[in-house]
């Protein structure tokens, strides 16, 4: 029997993107004829996802101009069912899709209506005033899904169902990158994966780690993700220079090389500050985290502390304080069979509560009630 066939969109993120391929593409290929339109989209990655490669562009403008028209063009002729799109930018273009008869999903990847302001690239009045105008008529006419029950807040009178789908672990992905914790105590390694900016508290992690280095001058840190700062900015902050040497950056990087240098590593760290929709969203690193058997040391927000301190498999501390997040890295390096049993109850917390299976769940159900015509 011909399976219905799905078809997901971006133009911004990585072709090994964890949670739109490894994740719901490949999640939804044991019922569908999946095809993801993706930059620089390779067939190589997980062969069962049929990948339509895009050009990658990092402004918008152009992403609007040039790749959303070659996607029309490009996939038009697929006549897939559903249309699952993960960029704003496309939200105008899915209409000719739902002209064919196609129903559309928008999934809400992050609350812009909080974190437009922050923005350095792609925002000005214009983009702004079709953002909105489009994200509220996406409200009207598509299906939502929501990576956070916060942005709900944001969402309200839908018109057609949504679903929150948490951005929770792959266990059988992380799991061939999880070894035994065993830390070096004299020679401290520290594991981040993430966008790099000061709105994710860098400044403080630079600020703490300046500090550590009067204890243990040969720590490493290991930074996975694009960096938002320029390099004028690394060398005004505050105790930068004395540790250059300890920091390894590493731009973004497929999660199967990162996770590897998470071996031996003492803590993952996930600090960000209380700006945007930070405070009320999870960050996935987090789980990820756990997943792999790390202590975290976290945010001191609410909904970071309602995991991390109910599973006592790490420490929440403020993002602006670095002396405090010094203090748990110093009892972390000293208390290694503590850290180690933070970091097994933290394994054993996504194995129960926070591991995609139950979102995989979520999304096969979310498109059998579309395809249904709910």
């Amino acid at each position: 029997m011909k399976k219905v066939r799905v078809l997901h969109i971006s133009t911004a993120h990585q072709p090994q993107d964890p949670r739109v391929v490894f994740k719901q593409c490949q999640t939804l290929t044991e019922h569908y004829d999946v095809f993801c339109a993706i930059p620089h989209g390779n067939p190589a990655i997980t062969p069962a996802i049929h990948f339509i490669s895009l050009p990658y562009f990092r402004r918008v403008i152009w992403r609007t101009l040039l790749t959303c028209p070659f996607i029309l063009l490009r996939c038009l002729w697929l006549r897939p069912n559903v249309v699952h799109v993960y960029v704003p930018e496309f939200l105008p273009f899915a209409y000719v899709f739902r002209l064919f008869g196609a129903q559309i999903i928008y999934e809400v990847q992050e609350n812009l209506h909080k974190k437009m302001h922050l923005k350095t690239l792609n925002n000005g009045f214009l983009l702004t005033k079709a953002f909105r105008l489009f994200d509220q008529l996406a409200r009207r006419h598509f299906y939502l899904i929501f990576t956070e029950h916060s942005y709900l807040t944001a969402y309200p009178r839908l018109v057609k169902p949504f679903a929150v789908i948490y951005n929770y672990p792959l266990l059988d992905f992380i799991e061939a990158f999880r070894k035994p914790y065993r830390p070096n105590a004299d020679q401290p390694s520290f594991f981040y994966i993430g966008w790099l900016s000061f709105e994710r508290a860098f400044d403080t992690l630079v600020g703490a780690l300046a500090q550590l280095n009067a204890f243990y001058p040969v720590f490493t840190m290991h930074l996975f993700g694009r960096r938002l700062f320029t390099e004028a900015d690394l060398t005004q902050l505050p105790g930068f220079k004395a540790i250059r040497e300890n920091l390894y950056f590493y731009d973004y990087t497929d999660q199967r090389i990162a996770f590897t240098h998470a071996n031996g590593a003492t803590a993952g760290l996930a600090l960000l500050k209380p700006v945007g929709d930070y405070a009320d969203s999870y960050p996935t690193k987090l789980f990820e985290y756990m997943a792999l058997g790390l202590p975290v040391i976290t945010s001191n927000f609410p909904l970071y502390q309602a995991v991390v301190e109910q599973h006592n498999c790490g420490f929440c501390v403020s993002p602006d304080e670095p002396a405090q997040v010094l203090e748990k890295l110093i009892y972390l390096i000293e208390h290694v069979d503590e850290a180690r049993s933070m970091g097994q109850r933290g394994r054993q917390a996504v194995e129960q509560f926070y591991n995609w299976t139950s979102e995989a769940d979520k999304l096969i159900n979310f498109y059998e009630q579309i395809l249904s015509g709910a």
